[in-house]
Order: structure tokens, then sequence, then C-alpha cells
């Protein structure tokens, strides 16, 4: 009898298909148990940026109203589909942030399977048990871990590209085109994981097996229409549509975020040794050129391309989906190296990872890449709390997203809604530019990670920065005086600040 893939559980007889459920749910309760086990400090932690400024209020207009529109925040393109899995969520047992964390990580957790699975399915011609590898190395990297527990739709992305592949590869074509329906419906960028698949099934001419990928296509078409005759606009918002399409699309802008896709996925967080272990053994690795492989690597490829043209915020996390490939690569070429190598690159590739989750590049980079968006958070709680008891009657002005952490109790950060004016950045224009009669106190906190010694302390990268990207330095102590703004309190943590200004008198 022919061995059956992993994940084809239909396939199998009845005895068989209880038997491999069973070592599914196992697994999965493994995975699940470490990611909630090395989260739990974190379980109650406040949202952070886009989860506050856009998904979290996105979930709760969805549950408090039942529009699949955003109205409490600005609308965009993104489906709604994790905002639904969420409510159900909160439906069953009431919405807070730690039921939020450990619904995401349960999602996570299914990753971490599918991982396994896809390394088992992509290593069948090799020897030794490298599918162990992928998985390990994705639960130890930084970007993993702080997404995996974010109420943000890059790491669930991952979890229907990977679901969706498997499953081709498989090739259970009806399911994998129902999982690509459901991964467009979670991000409108999952839409290129079946394109590959209507173009490798449409090279075979097999034109009615082809046919199931128009489905994504036209789910998230529906999308589209139902958000357009929402609110008037395709992408929902035109701020929005400029910033992450016409503003991305500046050729020195592109090249940039397409050079920056490729150092973080093949040298950044000690990666650079996978990369190594992965040239070392291409020409020898023959199993890197079979069916399977082409297909995977040119959902990695087009997954890097699409968010290097599109995407203004340039975010690393939109790079979800193709970390697990790399991984899974890194493994399989393992196993065409020396014995040495494959007993020492995985403890090292570990070890770098894990590191990296706490250390910071001297280069500008987002916070939730690792350990530093708790350090923000934490700040932002901690002024929150000042703000809260010292400042109630002030009008604060500060910068989006802090704006919503100190306006809805929602997010963990204050208990009464607070009065704030809102600023777009901390330049000393923005500042200026409002009215001194609509607040009294400005809080001021580490937007861009810029530390002393770093690149933007080189002045041609300033230069160039303010050029192609608007950066300016944030208003200093010195400009908020001519403004009649005093510092009345700050704090630092890991390199970061935050300091309250109130208006003398």
């Amino acid at each position: 009898m022919p061995k059956l893939p992993p994940f084809a559980l239909a396939a199998a007889p009845p005895r068989k298909r209880t038997l491999r459920a069973f070592y599914l749910a196992i697994f999965f309760a493994a995975f699940a148990a470490l990611s909630i086990g090395m989260h739990l400090p974190l379980l109650r932690l406040p949202f952070f940026w886009d989860e506050l400024g856009q998904f979290i209020p996105t979930a709760l207009d969805l549950l408090r109203a039942g529009a699949w529109i955003a109205h409490s925040t600005i609308p965009n393109v993104h489906p709604p589909g994790v905002e639904a899995y969420l409510v159900l969520w909160y439906k069953l047992f009431g919405f807070s942030i730690p039921l939020t964390r450990v619904a995401m990580l349960l999602l996570a957790s299914l990753g971490l399977l599918l991982t396994f699975l896809l390394a088992i399915h992509l290593s069948r011609e090799t020897e030794g048990t490298p599918a162990f590898l992928p998985p390990i190395f994705l639960l130890v990297s930084p970007l993993f871990f702080t997404q995996s527990m974010m109420a943000q739709l890059d790491m669930p992305a991952m979890v229907f590209t990977l679901l969706a592949l498997l499953l081709f590869l498989e090739k259970r074509y009806a399911a994998a085109a129902a999982a690509s329906v459901v991964l467009v419906l979670v991000k409108e960028t999952g839409v290129v994981a079946p394109l590959i698949f209507f173009l490798a099934l449409a090279l075979r001419k097999d034109w009615a097996r082809a046919a199931y990928f128009i489905a994504p296509a036209a789910a998230l078409g529906a999308w589209l229409l139902v958000l357009h005759r929402g609110t008037g606009y395709w992408l929902g918002d035109p701020g929005f549509a400029h910033y992450n399409v016409a503003y991305s699309l500046n050729p020195v802008r592109m090249a940039l975020s397409f050079a920056r896709r490729l150092y973080y996925l093949f040298f950044a967080e000690f990666r650079w040794i996978g990369t190594l272990v992965m040239v070392a053994a291409v020409r020898r690795a023959a199993v890197f050129r079979n069916a399977a492989w082409r297909i995977a690597v040119a959902v990695a490829a087009a997954n890097v391309i699409l968010v290097s043209v599109f995407g203004g915020a340039e975010l690393e996390r939109y790079l979800l989906p193709v970390l697990p490939i790399f991984y899974t690569a890194v493994a399989v070429a393992l196993t065409y190296l020396p014995r040495w190598s494959r007993l020492a690159v995985p403890p090292v590739l570990t070890a770098g990872l894990f590191l990296n989750l706490f250390w910071d590049p001297p280069y500008p980079f987002p916070y939730e890449n690792n350990y530093s968006m708790v350090a923000f958070v934490k700040l932002q709680a901690t002024a929150a709390q000042f703000a809260e008891e010292h400042l109630r009657r002030r009008a604060i002005a500060t910068a989006w997203p802090y704006t919503a952490s100190l306006a809805r109790p929602d997010y963990g950060f204050v208990t009464h809604k607070l009065h704030v004016v809102e600023t777009h950045d901390f330049h000393q224009s923005s500042i200026r530019a409002l009215p001194p009669s609509d607040f009294d106190a400005l809080i001021v906190y580490t937007r861009t990670w810029a530390p002393r010694g770093g690149v933007i302390s080189i002045p041609i990268a300033r230069r160039f920065l303010a050029r192609f990207y608007d950066w300016q330095p944030d208003i200093s102590p010195e400009q908020c005086a001519e403004l009649g703004l005093e510092p009345v309190v700050s704090w630092q943590l890991h390199g970061q600040a935050i300091t309250i200004y109130v208006r003398r008198g």
C-alpha cells in the first residue's frame, strides 16, 4: 500500500484516519503548550500600535454593531477575516486582552503544525528527519514570537498560506482552493498563492482544476465591492491607498524595500547561517529541483515581490508567510552536508534567533520585530496611568496611535476616556501647527528607533531619509520650551523614552 501524505486524512482507511488525527492533535497540543507557555508573562500586555489602531477596533465594531466595515477607525482594504475569527471567541467568552492573545497563539500553533507537515512533505527525498527543525526555528524567531500573540493579519496569512500550499502539493485541489478563499479573506496579498496554483495547473493544461483557484479572486473581488459600496473607495480610504500604493511605487523606495526584504530574509537574525547552508548544498540537493519545491519557492518569491512593491510601511511582518519555507529549505539542505554541520548548525542558528529577540539593531526597525514592542507598550502604559491620575481634566496632544490608547479603555491603558488631540507625528512643524488653545499637555514618545551612534546619526543617512521618507527629528525639549511646554515627568526603558510636557501656568 503506498505511503499516504501526512495531511491526507480523507484518503486513509477509517482506523488510519483516526490514528493520524490523534497524532496531529498531540503535535498541535504540544506546539500550543510551548507557544502559550513562552508567552504567559505577556498575555495581559495592552495592545500595540496597529492592533489598537486598526484590527481591535474593527473587531469590536463587528462584535458590538455587526459592522463588517470599521467605523470607529479608518477603514481600509484589509478583509475582516481575522476580526471575524476573534469575534467568535468574544461571543463565547467575552472580550478581553488575554483571550485575544490566547486565540492568536492557538492560530500560531496551527501554523507550527503546518510547518512541520510541510517540512515532512518537502523532505521526502532526503535522509534523516529534518522536519522537526523548521517549527523549532520558527518558534524562536523574534518576528514570529511577537506576531504569534498579536491581533494582526500576517501570522494568520502565514497559517493559511501554508495550509493552501500543503493541500495543493498533496493534490487536494478543491480543499486548497477553499483554504485559499480563507487566505484572501484574511489578507488581500494572499491572492498570490492561488495565482501560483492556477498558473501551475494551467501550464499542465489542467483547466478544470485550475478553475478552482478563480474562487479566491472572486471572494476578494466581492469584499472589494462591499468595501466600495460602504466607503466609496476601492481600498477603503484614499490616504491608505496613497501610502500603500502610490507612495510605495517610488522607484527608490521600491528598490530599497526589495533590498530590505532580501536582507531580512537571508541575512538578519543569524539567518545568514541558513543561507550559507543552502548555498553549500544547492548543487548536490536534487530535491530542490522537484515539482513540489518549485511550487513552494514560487509562492515564497511571489510574496516577497508583492510586499516589496506595495505597502508603504515596509514592515518585516509581511514576510511571515515566507519564513517557514526558508527554514524548511535550510533543514533539507543540512541533510546534504557533513555530519558535523548537521550537529552544529541547528543549535547555533536557534541560539542566534533567540538572542535577536532581545538585541536591537543599529538601524531603524519596527518595534514589533522583537521584544522592544514590550518595552514600548510598558512605557505607554506607565505614562497613561500618570495621565489618568494627573491630567484627566487636561487636553492631551500626542501622536496616533497613542491617542486611541488614551481615548478607549478597551485597549488596556486607561480605565476612563481622556481628552486627546491627535498629531500625525512629533516633528516641530506638526506641534507648532496645533492651536495652543486646543491642548495644554503633550506626550512625546520614541516612534523611530534611533540609538546614539546608529544609522540615523550618519549625516548622509539623515539626508536620504529626509528626501525619500519625509524623515525629520522629533521636537526637542528646547523647542517645547519655546511653545510654553515644560517637562513634568519622563521614563526610559530599553533605549526608548516617553515624556509628558505641560503648558506653563
